[in-house]
């Protein structure tokens, strides 16, 4: 199992070995919208109302998505990389600010009572 600080280290390695460089960080923020796009794309086809435009498409379509998703996770990495976020850090202190935030707030909705 890789950490996520493993991760951070291990896209920059590939990046400054076989990607050369890191794209600037607002080509970067643009390639993640469009990854982003992309699980929008298929999340819309296996889970919303959308229809494939091919059967083949839809056989493929969890590997896909799960392909699609990485990516994204790749990117954002980068942006973290290229910005100095330690997104362990940031995500230990983003979960704690949710488990202080929202402590009485979702268990007082109805909607997300277990049926």
């Amino acid at each position: 199992m890789m950490t996520i600080q493993e991760a951070q280290q291990t896209v920059d390695q590939w990046i400054n070995t076989i990607g050369q460089r890191y794209y600037n960080e607002l080509t970067n923020m643009a390639v993640l919208m469009e990854e982003v796009g992309e699980v929008a794309r298929l999340m819309a086809r296996l889970y919303g109302e959308q229809s494939f435009k091919k059967a083949e498409d839809a056989a493929n379509a969890r590997g896909q998505l799960a392909d699609e998703m990485a990516d994204v996770l790749f990117v954002l990495i980068c942006l973290a990389n290229q910005t100095g976020v330690d997104l362990t850090e940031a995500f230990r202190q983003n979960l704690q600010k949710k488990t202080v935030r929202d402590a009485e707030r979702h268990a007082a909705n109805e909607k997300l009572k277990k049926k």
